[in-house]
């Protein structure tokens, strides 16, 4: 069994992964990111935002430890932190396809005030 500070842990790390995604630009550029190591005006270009955005996009990820900077001369190359973590965004993009969306809004919509939850 896991300790309950295990858990509250784990817990953590995965509401910080889910916040990482919770904004389509970044879920966007984290597959692009997948797929190859980019630099930022190329990754601003290919996902039609500002290089202001895309920056403020990179540094969330990195904060959460999700991509790093890489150094080239005067660049800075992009990538994400770990191989395993390429690997697992696939497995869940699969997953979640699988499963499909049809009551995805329905599932984590909060209820109005003064109106209970059904199950």
């Amino acid at each position: 069994m896991y300790r309950r500070g295990v858990i509250a842990t784990s817990a953590q790390v995965l509401a910080r992964f889910g916040h990482a995604l919770s904004d389509p630009t970044r879920s966007r550029l984290l597959l692009a990111l997948r797929e190859a190591p980019g630099y930022p005006a190329e990754l601003a270009d290919l996902l039609g935002v500002s290089r202001q955005s895309l920056s403020n996009h990179l540094a969330c990820l990195r904060g959460h430890g999700l991509v790093v900077a890489v150094p080239e001369g005067r660049r800075v190359r992009y990538e994400i932190t770990d191989a395993r973590l390429s690997h697992a965004l696939g497995d869940l993009l699969g997953v979640v396809l699988a499963v499909g969306d049809d009551h995805a809004e329905e599932a984590c919509a909060r209820p109005a005030a003064g109106q209970e939850a059904r199950s």
